[in-house]
């Protein structure tokens, strides 16, 4: 197995034994997409949590309602996040009770409720906010807006983490947060209709991105970045079969934190260079450092193997991003400034070690970077 191997077993949902009663589970993605009639490009996502089925109930279990903190009570829904980034940001979000949820709990994965189908190869759905509802709900953790979507993925990069995310691992809930990207490069074609425009997607400009994380907590500090519009600062050439993903932060296994630990996977053309601290043998060593600055959210990431050196350097303007707003399963909401971005630009830099010392594979730009930052104390 490789890292870019794809694995739909870890795509389905986790969701039992321990985690039935305190564990999350989302799918992620993201893409962009253009006005049908101007050509505006806009960056959008949807996600579909899914968070503590066994302690379900007729109605959503909304951890942050002030008379369910009271009580105790920890959230249990499926929540389906829909939103876009840049002028006019939003995260917009529709919850569901378990008994309206239906979730194939085997591979391949979906879930449905009402009008919103989540799988490996389809999304469709629809979420609506009034602005008074946002209003008199902080409970809901959103903004107003409307979205709707019907879109086809065709995942064509995968990033299999590993041991991590392997059967042993998981059945022992050894790690507080998983993560597996099934479709790190992910062609999106399809239709959004955002707040009544309507906008086209394109496979070729779609840029789009799919994952998925699982657990008891989220990490702190939460770093991702990945991008497959990629450009060789070189040749000046589209890299077509090329993407990159970067993820982590502090993860913690059997409730001991390992610090400052990324997970990172360049495919390029094909050829993979993978950067991964639970690969003991390859001997990896990270160093990173993300920061608000007075306009953007910074992102510098080293890291080496002993077959290769990876650097990465990144800014989204902090004007387009948004704050993702997540509950634990236990109920609270630790994260309160979770920078979350669709359109980060930056630099890839790739060495590969030979004999003779290190040799450069290429000098990147990449664009449309699907970006996080955050941390709590």
């Amino acid at each position: 197995m490789t890292a870019s191997t794809h694995d739909l077993t870890r795509n389905q949902c986790m969701l039992v034994g321990p985690l039935a009663t305190c564990g999350y589970d989302w799918w992620w993605h993201s893409f962009t997409a253009h006005h049908e009639q101007t050509g505006e490009e806009r960056a959008f996502f949807i996600e579909y949590f899914v968070c503590n089925p066994a302690l379900a109930t007729d109605e959503p279990v909304l951890g942050q309602l002030p008379a369910n903190k009271e009580m105790g009570r920890k959230p249990s829904y499926l929540m389906v996040k829909a939103g876009t980034w840049g002028e006019g940001k939003c995260q917009l979000h529709r919850f569901f009770p378990w008994k309206d949820v239906e979730v194939g709990l085997g591979a391949p994965y979906y879930v449905q409720a009402d009008d919103c189908f989540a799988c490996d190869t389809d999304l469709m759905g629809s979420v609506s906010v009034s602005a008074e509802d946002a209003a008199a709900h902080p409970e809901w953790m959103c903004d107003a807006g409307s979205m709707a979507w019907d879109l086809h993925l065709d995942k064509q990069i995968a990033f299999n983490v590993g041991y991590g995310a392997s059967q042993p691992f998981r059945a022992a809930d050894a790690f507080e947060m998983y993560w597996h990207a099934e479709g790190m490069k992910t062609l999106f074609s399809g239709v959004v209709v955002f707040n009544g425009q309507r906008y086209i997607i394109d496979p070729k400009t779609s840029f789009g991105y799919a994952d998925k994380n699982w657990g008891s907590n989220f990490t702190s500090p939460w770093v991702w970045l990945s991008s497959c519009n990629l450009v060789s600062n070189i040749t000046g050439k589209r890299l077509e079969n090329s993407a990159f993903d970067i993820g982590g932060g502090r993860p913690k296994v059997y409730f001991m934190p390992l610090q400052r630990k990324l997970l990172s996977l360049f495919v390029y053309e094909g050829r993979e260079f993978e950067f991964n601290f639970s690969k003991l043998w390859t001997h990896c060593k990270t160093e990173f450092d993300c920061q608000e600055a007075e306009d953007d959210i910074v992102w510098h990431v080293r890291q080496e193997t002993t077959t290769a050196v990876m650097e990465t350097d990144v800014r989204c303007p902090k004007a387009q991003m948004i704050f993702a707003n997540y509950e634990s399963p236990d109920g609270e909401k630790r994260h309160t400034r979770l920078w979350n971005g669709g359109t980060g630009v930056g630099r890839v830099r790739l060495w590969e070690k030979t004999d003779g010392g290190l040799v450069l594979v290429d000098d990147v730009t990449a664009r449309n970077i699907g970006c996080e930052f955050g941390e709590y104390d």
